[in-house]
């Protein structure tokens, strides 16, 4: 089986069981960063570990995966594809060429990580990079072969446009919810599947944070640190709950 089919695998599984879904912001002094989103599957590995390893490896004595590739090689091998797109569908996907995508899984642990991830100049940017994860997510629907996939992207799909802003003194997420693709998208079955799944914020400044428009918000001692945990339903079936505002001292 190889590396790509693996995922493939790994993905539909994770669709339906409990998740823990982490997207973490870094952000510098000067403003450069980085972002994540990792996504803990170890409660599969609970329940079925062994049948999982067994299947995911080339062999049946090896039961852990420790892989990563970049999309950018993932693009390069699919350029041919690519080509044939739209001028658009293209600009969106180069700026994901970036990213990194790493799958952890050991049976014997109970393990079952995975983390996609990229650096950034500016905040800003981080909207261009979600806008191509939707991208690829919707190239993926329209192929029958699935030329190209995207392990994370089936369970971040919430019909919704994500901006960030960042300027030293106030940090925004603002989702904005695209109406016309939540009429045609039921989200009835993936509210079912992530009933009991959690998604979780977790940024860190160089700077102190004064207050945060959720009160929720849990503080690190030293107040760089803010984290805030919805249940995985609020981001699929309300997103904009997710709004926040932070203000620095």
């Amino acid at each position: 089986m190889t590396f790509f089919k693996k995922i493939a695998l790994l993905t539909l599984v994770l669709l339906f069981i409990s998740c823990n879904f982490t997207e973490n912001i870094n952000v510098n002094p000067d403003g450069t960063g980085d972002f994540s989103i990792e996504v803990d599957g170890s409660g599969l590995m609970a329940m079925a570990g062994d049948k999982i390893g067994e299947k995911l490896s080339d062999s049946k004595d090896k039961k852990s995966i420790d892989s990563t590739f970049s999309f950018k090689e993932l693009f390069e091998q699919k350029k041919d594809s690519i080509a044939k797109l739209s001028a658009k569908e293209q600009a969106s996907l180069k700026k994901m060429e970036n990213f990194v995508m790493h799958m952890k899984m050991n049976a014997e642990k109970k393990e079952l990580l995975f983390s996609m991830n990229t650096p950034f100049q500016n905040v800003s940017e981080l909207q261009d990079m979600m806008s191509g994860i939707k991208t690829l997510n919707d190239l993926k629907a329209k192929s029958s072969k699935k030329e190209m996939p995207n392990p994370l992207g089936d369970g971040l799909n919430n019909n919704s446009q994500l901006n960030f802003s960042y300027n030293g003194k106030k940090f925004t997420r603002t989702a904005i919810i695209d109406k016309e693709a939540l009429k045609k998208d039921s989200l009835g079955m993936a509210k079912m599947m992530f009933a009991s799944s959690r998604y979780t914020l977790k940024y860190h400044f160089p700077k102190p944070v004064k207050s945060v428009s959720n009160p929720d918000a849990l503080y690190s001692a030293d107040r760089k640190t803010i984290t805030i945990q919805y249940p995985f339903t609020d981001y699929m079936d309300n997103p904009e709950k997710m709004n926040l505002t932070i203000a620095f001292e």
